[in-house]
């Protein structure tokens, strides 16, 4: 059987992508079975941590914090002009989701199905989960409230929990509408005002669920690539989604169809962020920073002189309005400044 490789990160623009040595009809419980388990170990508290890559970010309350390589969390009280290390992080996977839903309670989640779990706004985190036999990653989480969360990754690989972590269930997806097996590597959550969950996936699908991530459709957006990201914009609800070659997707029906926009580059889309009065801020590669006055069709490119590879942006109360902050292969960035 011909095998496609697998894609062990969400992806960051073309060219963020590590390839397992399995290929894709190795079942992940096999993977390793005759070699001694790898040990989970705390991630190294050390200034390195600053300049690490960092995959995903959140504000929790009007702090900012960000995850990545090698276990690295880094908090900012002050906008993203500032970092520094959480205290203790029990594991040194790498991170590739978080979600907050207070200024206290959180949950990244990453390689080896790791998940963590703080509650002093990112101090300090326990671990919830890991498998350290097969390397199963998850690729982002979204929690509702302190109970009820969702964590997607690879494979299609989709856990529910409602008691804040403490167990986890594995949701079985249906085929998709075109009677496609439901393999498809899931990297990224976000929900609407109505909480309705949405995750991007391969293969232009986007997957939808309207109870919470207990039962899901897959939904065929006319897209062939890879959809790497997404967000509902605050105001008249509609929904977007970005990925692979610039392509950029928008829904004004909770989901249902798909529109893809005009851009004036066609560098692929790791990051979204609603910027408030639909206005839209998009991160990519070769240092994209996309920006919409509208959330529908007026864009505006520009690729940062440094052209680094940004990874993904987050706007609200930990972040300014005139210069949000984005993250990159090499640390968190304040978009505006070079």
């Amino acid at each position: 059987m011909m095998s496609r490789p697998l894609h062990a990160l969400k992806h960051v623009a073309a060219m963020l992508c590590l390839v397992a040595s399995q290929p894709r009809d190795v079942h992940a419980a096999d993977m390793g079975a005759d070699k001694p388990p790898i040990k989970n170990r705390a991630a190294l508290v050390t200034p390195a941590s600053q300049s690490a890559a960092l995959l995903a970010i959140q504000c929790a309350g009007e702090r900012a914090v960000a995850v990545g390589d090698h276990g690295a969390v880094l908090l900012s009280d002050d906008k993203g002009a500032n970092w520094r290390q959480s205290r203790s992080v029990p594991s040194d996977v790498l991170l590739t989701g978080v979600s907050f839903v207070d200024a206290q309670h959180g949950w990244a989640v990453g390689h080896h199905g790791v998940v963590l779990h703080t509650e002093d706004g990112g101090e300090t985190w326990t671990l919830q989960r890991v498998d350290m036999q097969a390397d199963k990653p998850l690729f982002a989480v979204h929690f509702f409230d302190q109970n009820t969360g969702v964590a997607v990754g690879l494979w299609s690989l989709v856990l529910r929990t409602v008691d804040g972590g403490a167990h986890w269930t594995e949701v079985t997806l249906a085929p998709t509408s075109d009677g496609a097996k439901s393999d498809l590597n899931l990297y990224s959550l976000f929900a609407d005002s109505h909480a309705t969950l949405f995750a991007t996936s391969e293969r232009g699908r986007v997957l939808r669920s309207m109870d919470q991530g207990a039962t899901w459709e897959i939904i065929l957006t006319g897209n062939a690539g890879s959809l790497w990201t997404g967000t509902a914009l605050t105001t008249d609800g509609s929904l977007v989604v970005a990925g692979l070659r610039g392509a950029l997707l928008r829904s004004v029906d909770r989901g249902t169809t798909w529109q893809r926009m005009k851009l004036p580059l066609n560098e692929s889309i790791a990051g979204l962020a609603s910027l408030g009065s639909d206005r839209l801020i998009a991160v990519g590669d070769d240092g994209l920073v996309l920006k919409s006055g509208d959330g529908r069709s007026k864009f505006s490119a520009e690729l940062r002189a440094d052209r680094i590879a940004l990874t993904g942006i987050v706007a609200g109360a930990c972040a300014s309005a005139e210069t949000p902050i984005g993250l990159s292969l090499t640390g968190p960035v304040l978009l505006g400044k070079q």
